[in-house]
C-alpha cells in the first residue's frame, strides 16, 4: 500500500476517534471542565486540533481556505458541543482525502515551510501531525474520564 495511503487510513482512524470522544462527552460541564493544575479542558483541546489539521494539512497541503487564529483555540468561550462537532465531523474526510491525494514526490518533497526551524518531508511532518493528534486525544480521553467517572471509548473500528 502506498504512503499516502497508508497515512490517510490513520488519520481518518483517528479523527474519527476524534469525533468519538467529542460524543461521550455527556454535558458542557465535562467538556469545558478545568481540573486543578492542568492548563487546558477538552473543549479547548478540540480547537486545538481542529485549528492544528485544518492549517498544517488543509491550508498548506490541500490548498483549502483557512485563517488559524491559535490563540483563540485555548481562549475562546465554551461553545456548544454541537456546533464544536459541527467543526471537528467534517475533518474525517477532510484530512484523509487531502492526504490519499498526496502524490508519492510530495510526500518526500519538503514540507511547505520550516518545522521548529528545519526543513522536514512533508511525510514526516504528516507523521509528526499524527503524533500530535493522538497525543491531545489521550489527553481528551483522560480529562472525559476523570471528569465523568467514564469508562473508556469503545472505539468503532475504521
Amino acid at each position: 500500500m502506498p504512503a499516502n495511503a497508508e497515512l490517510a487510513g490513520l488519520y481518518r482512524r483517528d479523527l474519527r476517534r476524534l469525533t468519538q470522544e467529542l460524543e461521550a462527552f455527556p454535558s458542557q460541564e465535562s467538556l469545558w471542565g478545568r481540573l486543578p493544575g492542568i492548563a487546558n479542558c477538552a473543549g479547548h483541546l478540540f480547537l486545538h486540533l481542529e485549528g492544528n489539521q485544518r492549517e498544517y494539512i488543509g491550508r498548506q497541503l490541500g490548498g483549502v481556505a483557512y485563517r488559524r487564529e491559535r490563540d483563540l483555540e485555548f481562549s475562546l468561550p465554551p461553545i456548544s458541543k454541537a456546533d464544536l462537532m459541527a467543526r471537528i465531523a467534517p475533518l474525517v474526510e477532510l484530512i484523509p482525502g487531502i492526504v490519499q491525494a498526496l502524490p508519492l514526490e510530495v510526500l518526500d518533497a519538503p514540507y511547505p515551510e520550516e518545522v521548529n526551524g528545519q526543513v522536514i518531508s512533508t511525510r514526516q511532518f504528516l507523521i509528526h501531525l499524527i503524533g500530535h493528534l493522538n497525543y491531545h486525544l489521550g489527553q481528551i480521553d483522560y480529562l472525559r474520564r476523570v471528569l465523568t467517572g467514564d469508562s473508556a471509548v469503545e472505539f468503532v473500528r475504521a
